[in-house]
């Protein structure tokens, strides 16, 4: 049972103990010596981090790989996007990690109230080191609705405030700065006496100063939404970030990298198979190819046109889809020689085109997303599918995961059926660095040029893709199965090969086109965070439209006024509800238009820091 329940109960429990002269009595007879009395703050704090998932199934399932990661045109439907693709049905309400979090913070708060003052004060660090976790998902929960209950959120055990009050995101931006310097200012006293956590904390493992890097590091995700309705402040905290004793992040070791532990799976097995969603759009995947980017073969799965699986398609006379064929070199007899192009294992990453009108043309439909053109014979007559794209890398995002390598008809099944633990990482120093990049060509009196944090950015971020492949045994990472293949380990020299690429790091061209490069970067590696991402493109308006290096690419030439929607659809409240005063003003003064799916009102009704940010791939504004 979870503690909470425990909590609930418990307090069920007492308010029926109240008849009077009994009390003492029942109690000398019926309690029990060995009874835990008191929480333990250690352990309430372990719960409250074990409830940390920004991302559970539903999210993904839903608002990452049906929704937002297709919006950004990071990702395609497997049979191709629909007309219908910016219309919102079911989806994973965002506001409710916090307060899951939230209610472990508040009983720790409130078990603290009950000791003396030098006990309580032997908790200060474990205190304040709420606080990031709060700011973080309160971030996540905002981003879509804009305003949302917080300070008073989780308060109905303890102070039975049932109907917690709406706050604004704008004064919710200056509240969460004020816990994250809290969490700076006491974690830097180096206070004697303090608990430990040690293994309790199964992220740092108790040191405090990685929580404050961390603390420090992540107004920098609100400095960042606030550009565009006050840059000055948002400028103001860049340079308090840097030159705050605290340090930001900028090493891998300083990486939130999360496991819950070796049973934590993330999600079941094979969930999200055959479900049709997660190919990489073709713009993405070729960008990363083209520039032999490392990335691609962490954040994609291999597809599964191997050389054997070739092999096969020629015997059977089966045609290969064109772009795996233009990298086919055959003998004189037309057998499989070699891969040309790029070589493996660049020649198994294909994209697809983002346009929802590519499925309705025959050769487009034919090459990408008719299935019934990817199959072979096997020997009893049934067809045998085969993948020809790129699938978003599921062991990237789930533990527990099977994997069947590609083989001809008829061979014996190989499976990687390893029961690992799910790492994620949701924050790193990767982007620390790029958003000081940003923040820097914007204005922010930094140490060092754009141009240095973003190639320090580049390559943490392709060491913690590289790092949570490795965390998560991914297939192909470090053994070959195809005679023909190459593993997919960073490899000595590929960072700096990306460092040299004008296309990523030379930031000598306009302030617009300067950005672009940032912007694509952070893009990039917020692949495996799709809020991130999604907020990240709608507050920069890149991809951009007629870029020369990662266009966006118009999802229809048939609807000029085809709107994706910039937050989540709000259902109407209900007057049965508590919350329903509270809740239509809080909406009525946001704007927000309740009970509809209408994209183009989603797209207009934007939240308090999406206000005067560029519209879909229209590219920096400033």
């Amino acid at each position: 049972m979870k503690y909470k329940s425990i909590l609930t109960t418990a307090m069920l429990g007492a308010l029926t103990l109240t008849t009077p002269g009994c009390q003492d009595e029942f109690a000398q007879e019926n309690t029990n010596p060995s009874a835990v009395t008191k929480a333990d703050v250690r352990y309430l704090f372990t719960q409250a981090l074990y409830d940390f998932e920004p991302s559970k199934y539903q999210q993904w399932f839903y608002n990452n790989l049906a929704y937002s990661m297709p919006w950004v045109q990071a990702t395609v439907s497997e049979t191709g996007n629909m007309s219908s693709m910016n219309m919102m049905g079911a989806y994973e309400s965002s506001q409710s990690q916090v307060i899951n979090v939230k209610l472990y913070t508040e009983e720790i708060l409130y078990t603290l109230s009950l000791m003396d003052e030098t006990e309580k004060a032997s908790y200060e660090n474990i205190r304040v080191m709420c606080n990031p976790l709060l700011v973080y998902l309160g971030l996540f929960g905002s981003d879509m609705y804009g305003s949302i209950p917080y300070t008073e959120g989780g308060k109905g055990l303890h102070e039975l405030l049932l109907t917690p009050k709406y706050e604004t995101q704008e004064s919710l931006f200056e509240t969460w700065i004020a816990q994250l310097d809290e969490t700076i200012d006491v974690l830097g006293q180096n206070l004697s006496g303090q608990v430990p956590l040690g293994k309790q904390d199964f992220v740092y493992n108790g040191d405090t100063k990685k929580w404050a890097k961390f603390a420090n590091s992540l107004k920098l995700r609100i400095a960042v939404r606030m550009l565009h309705v006050n840059k000055a402040r948002a400028l103001e905290i860049a340079q308090q970030v840097e030159n705050s004793p605290a340090g930001v992040m900028s090493s891998l070791e300083d990486g939130f990298f999360y496991c819950r532990g070796a049973q934590e799976y993330h999600w079941g097995d094979d969930v999200l198979d055959g479900q049709g969603k997660g190919i990489g759009s073709e713009q993405l995947v070729s960008f990363l190819v083209n520039h032999e980017d490392p990335r691609v073969r962490f954040i994609f799965q291999k597809n599964d046109f191997n050389s054997r699986v070739v092999k096969a398609f020629l015997k059977q006379g089966v045609a290969l889809p064109p772009y795996i064929k233009a990298n086919v070199v055959l003998d004189a007899n037309g057998n499989f020689e070699e891969w040309g192009g790029k070589g493996e294992p660049w020649v198994r990453y294909y994209g697809a085109p983002s346009s929802t009108e590519a499925r309705n043309n025959a050769a487009t439909n034919d090459a990408y997303f008719n299935a019934d053109k990817f199959k072979l014979e096997n020997k009893d007559g049934n067809k045998k599918q085969y993948v020809p794209l790129a699938r978003v890398n599921r062991e990237m995002l789930q533990g527990q995961k099977d994997y069947t390598f590609p083989d001809a008809p008829d061979t014996q099944a190989t499976i990687d059926n390893q029961d690992n633990a799910w790492y994620g990482l949701h924050y790193g120093a990767s982007e620390v660095q790029l958003y000081l990049a940003e923040l820097k060509l914007l204005g922010a009196n930094l140490s060092k040029s754009a141009e240095e944090y973003l190639k320090e950015g580049i390559k943490l971020s392709v060491m913690e893709y590289d790092r949570l492949a490795e965390l998560n045994k991914i297939p192909y990472y470090s053994s070959k199965y195809d005679e023909l293949e190459e593993t997919l380990e960073l490899k000595d020299g590929e960072i700096d090969n990306l460092l040299s690429s004008a296309d990523y790091t030379k930031l000598d061209g306009t302030l617009t086109e300067n950005l672009e490069k940032v912007y694509i970067q952070q893009y990039i590696n917020f692949m495996l965070q799709p809020n991130e991402q999604f907020v990240q493109v709608r507050r920069s308006g890149v991809p951009m439209r007629n870029s020369q290096l990662l266009p966006w690419v118009d999802f229809t030439t048939n609807d000029a006024n085809f709107s994706i929607p910039r937050r989540w659809t709000i259902n109407t409240p209900l007057e049965s509800d508590l919350m329903y005063s509270i809740k239509v003003e809080a909406y009525k003064a946001q704007g927000f238009t309740t009970g509809t799916t209408d994209p183009g009102i989603l797209n207009r009704e934007r939240v308090w820091y999406d206000q005067g940010a560029p519209n879909f791939g229209e590219g920096p504004n400033f």
